[in-house]
């Protein structure tokens, strides 16, 4: 299980991500993952606003926490919504990808990243809950070749050790193994997408990639923005939770994912677990899953969330969890 950070300097103040930090640490947690692009919701006021915070914290601690930790960041895929963004023209190419990583550098106060990423894909994909897929105009897309290309020397030059994907499709992982084992580059090491019981479609097709390619998941949104928590159930909104905050975000808020919800938290009865225990299990006990990015906007859910690494799910929970999956599959893709 790993701490993800997308809510600090959006949600968080920064003393509450030291404090978040702090807690991570001491209970085990050695993986951080963050992006240029957090806080999110994504403004310009709040662009690289978290990597900032988590250099501070690492300046703070001191230099001898570095090499106890595997420190990940994500570069920006292209995007016509990030104008504030290398002037609103990001793309995955040499230009984009080595200013990206100075800037990361320079925020989080570091010569080097254990792990880069790239956010999302260069060229049009359905992803962040798209359903269907339509070729869209690529001619502006940066070819994998080249992004490849200058991720190899950033690795050589010293000042990223690994490389991943994220939010990425079974066409683009298998593009970008077969360039590296034709010696265009690096191996892929990870790949970052949404993985939970409201969401399984990484299971169709990426999960036997992850497997026979060694491209382990870094599941994030494993509670499904908080819906797996129960604390949205019957149509509540809490005061100050992310989806009374943030409307705007509705990709697990459809009938059907409150309806999956109210029969998962029933499996979690019945297995005499909470609803959020249930869930992260569930993350946790995938053959494909590296890591589990939790995230949280207070100590008592980090510590909450942190606590579901001792729950085990027995062969009558996973079975009773893939029976709703049948009956709901996928609500939140």
């Amino acid at each position: 299980m790993s701490l993800g950070t997308m809510t600090w300097g959006e949600q968080n103040t920064q003393d509450e991500a030291f404090a978040q930090l702090d807690l991570a640490v001491e209970r085990g947690v050695n993986f951080i993952d963050t992006a240029e692009l957090y806080a999110v919701p994504p403004r310009p006021e709040t662009y690289g606003a978290t990597e900032r915070m988590l250099g501070a914290w690492l300046k703070a601690r001191g230099s001898h926490l570095r090499d106890d930790l595997v420190l990940a960041t994500k570069v920006v895929g292209q995007s016509t919504r990030l104008s504030y963004i290398r002037g609103g023209n990001a793309r995955l190419d040499a230009q984009h990808i080595k200013a990206a990583l100075e800037a990361s550098l320079t925020r989080l106060g570091l010569d080097d990243v254990d792990l880069y990423q790239l956010h999302w894909p260069d060229r049009h994909v359905n992803n962040f809950g798209e359903l269907g897929y339509l070729p869209g105009d690529d001619r502006e897309a940066t070819p994998p070749e080249e992004t490849l290309r200058v991720l190899e020397e950033l690795i050589i030059s010293g000042k990223v050790r690994h490389v991943g994907l994220s939010n990425e499709t079974p066409w683009g992982v298998m593009t970008f193994q077969r360039l590296a084992e034709n010696g265009g580059g690096p191996r892929m090491v990870s790949i970052q997408n949404p993985y939970s019981l409201l969401n399984r479609s990484f299971e169709v097709g990426l999960s036997e990639i992850a497997h026979r390619e060694g491209i382990g998941l870094l599941a994030y949104s494993p509670l499904a923005m908080g819906m797996l928590t129960g604390k949205y159930r019957q149509g509540a909104r809490p005061s100050g939770a992310r989806l009374s905050v943030y409307p705007q975000f509705t990709r697990y808020t459809s009938e059907r994912a409150e309806r999956a919800v109210e029969a998962y938290a029933a499996v979690a009865a019945e297995a005499g677990v909470s609803l959020t225990a249930l869930a992260l299990a569930f993350v946790n006990q995938r053959p494909f899953v590296t890591s589990n990015i939790l995230g949280a906007t207070t100590l008592a859910q980090l510590n909450e969330n942190l606590d579901a690494a001792e729950t085990h799910l027995d062969a009558d929970t996973l079975a009773a969890i893939d029976a709703v999956h049948r009956e709901i599959s996928n609500p939140c893709p």
